[in-house]
């Protein structure tokens, strides 16, 4: 596979580890409010400040996935 010169096309680590973020997120349910379900009842109410604290904390581990750290 060929390499594309920078600026033609080449994606920065910050803008893929963003893309790893976001698809982790969703797959996970990270971030979002815990709602109940059939026979289910969340026991532990997050606040918003810890979900954006956890988000940061992902991306951070994202992007040193992507950068090979």
């Amino acid at each position: 596979m060929e390499q594309l010169p920078v600026g033609m096309g080449a994606r920065r680590n910050e803008d893929i580890a963003l893309d790893l973020l976001k698809f982790v997120a969703v797959t996970a349910s990270v971030g979002r409010p815990n709602t109940a379900t059939a026979g289910f009842v969340a026991a532990v109410s997050t606040k918003a400040e810890d979900q954006v604290g956890h988000l940061l904390e992902l991306y951070t581990r994202c992007l040193r996935a992507v950068e090979g750290k």
